[in-house]
């Protein structure tokens, strides 16, 4: 598995072009990708999220795959959509990538970071069926982390919830703002602690939740610092 890391020129149209409709943040992460497309990132392992710094506002894009990353069309086609080397710390290579090499042990604590679309199935009775809704009251966000934390092998030790924007998704060829789907975008950030390192590893490779194809899902795990 894959992680690739790309900082993104915030100046750039295309980008927040992009950061504004995350089905065309899709398309372009999916060109690194030769055989991806909507419906088989899952299988092919591409998960994104993108991290804006708090004080500098400059957005990371992450991307996690199965498969190997070709990031050279972006020097071809798309200039100026990654920072530029002058605004960058020295020997800071942009994009980058490595292979993740994931050392989960039993009772690890863990920092994490996920920006998730929490949601229930639900239809208009109430009933556990049909489509999705959002979880928009942080209790239930909370408990929603929980179980897929717990279906996940870990424990959940502490964790801050950030309400974000919703986030749009031009899917396909709708390009009429009524058909654009929309989805809650909750980024949650803690401690965890592991119980099963397969379970979690399993999760890690295959993400958290729903929308997955429009930078969700993506669990990051790290040492605790300090």
């Amino acid at each position: 598995m894959y992680l690739s890391r790309l900082i993104l020129n915030p100046r750039s149209r295309q980008v927040r072009n992009e950061l504004a409709d995350p089905y065309e943040m899709h398309r372009t992460v999916c060109r690194a990708f030769p055989e991806a497309n909507y419906k088989q990132n899952e299988t092919l392992g591409i998960l994104f999220r993108v991290d804006v710094h708090p004080r500098t506002r400059i957005p990371t894009l992450l991307v996690q795959s199965q498969q190997k990353p070709d990031w050279e069309f972006l020097a071809r086609e798309k200039s100026g959509y990654l920072l530029g080397d002058q605004d960058l710390p020295l020997d800071v290579e942009n994009p980058s990538f490595k292979e993740l090499d994931l050392r989960l042990g039993e009772g690890q604590t863990l920092a994490f970071r996920l920006r998730a679309n929490p949601t229930v199935k639900k239809d208009r009775e109430g009933k556990k069926q049909g489509r999705r809704v959002g979880l928009v009251r942080e209790a239930d966000q909370y408990k929603w982390l929980e179980r897929k934390f717990e279906a996940a092998g870990v424990s959940l030790v502490s964790v801050n919830i950030v309400n974000e924007q919703t986030a749009r998704g031009k899917l396909f060829t709708e390009k009429e703002d009524e058909k654009r789907m929309r989805f809650l975008s909750i980024q949650f950030d803690g401690i965890l602690q592991v119980k099963n390192p397969a379970q979690l590893a399993e999760t890690i490779y295959a993400g958290i939740g729903s929308a997955k194809g429009l930078g969700f899902g993506l669990l990051s795990v790290a040492p605790v610092r300090g």
